[in-house]
């Protein structure tokens, strides 16, 4: 019994999940926060509590790539920081997937898309305004820092949707591109890492989803390689408007599924 039989997925639906895992590789290497649109293709194709655990390793993979590429730009104080707030979201999120069924699921992630394409535009809009970003070494920029931890952790373990908000977290924080993407890279590889025992555990992860896996991740290898030849040279403002516009359809999708 082949993958897709395994998972009762047609041809037109496999190419959807590649897709997706290309951008995953493309996101983590160009723009952060553009894997929600893979999010929702994922929970579109398979049941909403699944998706999670089958797209978790894809992200992973997709972290190392990143870690290899952008290694030397990482700032640890900065992640230091993060940590125990982000620990403590990732326990709240365990503690709602043990309880919530597929359906309650699917609604919370298409809400968690929704929000997070909110925040995206609320972002864009006040990073040019703020002349000096709040510290993480100041009283405001370590209550930012726990906030947007807290709130990383949920949504990163119930719906893999962190990015958007450790994204606006590190513009905020005044990150340049490089900065940005280094810190980045190594904060979801060691989150998502943590993650997989919990996943493990409510049974997200077992042998069919990494069957499933093994035959996407070879998909995200070429679409990091083209967001390193990209990073320098894409339209990142149209980008982040498109990422933005599919983030809000894939979101209203599941809602109304």
């Amino acid at each position: 019994m082949d993958t897709m039989t395994l998972w009762h997925i047609t041809g037109w639906e496999f190419a959807a999940l590649a897709f997706a895992a290309l951008l995953v590789g493309f996101s983590k290497t160009a723009v952060s926060g553009a894997n929600t649109v893979s999010l929702a293709i994922f929970a579109a194709v398979l049941p909403a509590r699944a998706s999670t655990g089958v797209l978790l390793p894809v992200l992973i993979a997709g972290d190392m790539l990143a870690v290899l590429t952008y290694r030397r730009h990482a700032h640890w104080p900065t992640l230091w920081r993060l940590f125990p707030a982000v620990a403590a979201g990732v326990v709240f999120g365990t503690v709602f997937l043990m309880w919530a069924d597929d359906g309650i699921v699917r609604t919370s992630i298409g809400a968690i898309l929704l929000m997070m394409a909110a925040v995206t535009v609320w972002r864009r809009r006040t990073a040019e305004k703020e002349d000096e970003p709040d510290s993480v070494g100041t009283r405001a920029g370590r209550v930012k820092a726990r906030s947007y931890g807290v709130l990383g952790g949920f949504t990163t373990m119930v719906a893999n949707a962190g990015g958007p908000v450790m994204s606006m977290y590190l513009l905020s924080a005044g990150f340049r591109k490089l900065g940005f993407l280094g810190t980045s890279a190594f904060f979801f590889l060691i989150v998502n890492v943590s993650k997989v025992p919990f996943s493990v555990g409510l049974g997200l992860i077992d042998g069919p989803s990494l069957l499933l896996d093994a035959a996407l991740v070879v998909f995200v290898v070429p679409g990091a390689l083209f967001g390193k030849w990209a990073v320098n040279r894409i339209n990142q403002r149209l980008f982040e408007q498109l990422v933005i516009a599919a983030t809000v359809v894939g979101g209203i999708q599941l809602l109304l599924r």
